[in-house]
């Protein structure tokens, strides 16, 4: 287990763990400050952590309630997930709403670029997407709540992917989006022809689709806005 005090190890190159620089003072307790690095879209937020390191290696904060309720994101989350992918394979665009299941995901090894679609009915952003690499390297993690629909593509072997939800799986409750959906028009890093697809994810209906089934009046942005604001 990694400290988050100072350690008698001679810090690796380019890594200097000095107490004053990466740690905070807060009454008694030593503090690593979580960060919103950018948000888009409204609602979809971008955290960075504070990292320690040395030659043993580093240690982070991943998630804590108090500084994500400051931050104004979710604090309850009711499952962990955790997939590996090899290089080349693409997932989704996946999404939940009964129950509604926001997703904060991150990457532990490897590299992935992730994406997270509005397919809310009514949303000013209804089909705007927002993607980005995260990786192993730079720790980054990409919240998006319900509503959004969710995907990646692996971009190395052995790519893992671990994302906490707000709400536990239902198969009868979720839905997916046609991840080369034309209309949408994401950016993949990766040739298409090739990429490994599942299935499931290939007959994916498109987002016209998708907003024409009764089904989509259960991701309803106006809706949502009311829920949020009571």
């Amino acid at each position: 287990m990694f400290e988050r005090g100072c350690s008698n190890v001679s810090p690796a190159a380019g890594v200097h763990p000095k107490r004053s620089e990466r740690h905070v003072l807060e009454g008694n307790q030593l503090s690593m400050p979580l960060r919103v690095e950018a948000r888009h879209l409204g609602d979809i937020a971008v955290v960075a952590p504070q990292v320690l390191g040395d030659s043993r290696g580093f240690f982070m904060e991943t998630f804590r309630a108090d500084q994500f309720r400051d931050l104004g994101l979710p604090i309850e989350f009711l499952q962990d997930n955790h997939s590996s992918s090899s290089k080349g394979v693409l997932r989704g665009l996946h999404f939940q709403w009964d129950p509604p299941m926001g997703k904060l995901m991150r990457v532990t090894n490897g590299a992935a670029f992730l994406v997270a679609v509005d397919v809310r009915k009514g949303s000013p952003t209804l089909g705007q997407w927002f993607g980005i690499e995260v990786s192993a390297d730079n720790k980054k993690q990409v919240w998006a709540p319900w509503g959004f629909a969710r995907g990646f593509c692996a971009l190395t072997d052995n790519c893992e992917v671990q994302y906490k939800c707000t709400g536990i799986y239902n198969s009868k409750g979720e839905g997916g989006i046609y991840l080369a959906d034309p209309e949408i028009g994401i950016e993949w890093p990766v040739d298409l022809s090739t990429a490994i697809i599942s299935d499931r994810d290939r007959k994916a209906p498109t987002l016209a689709q998708w907003l024409a089934s009764p089904l989509s009046d259960s991701l309803n942005y106006e809706a949502d806005a009311l829920k949020r604001e009571a």
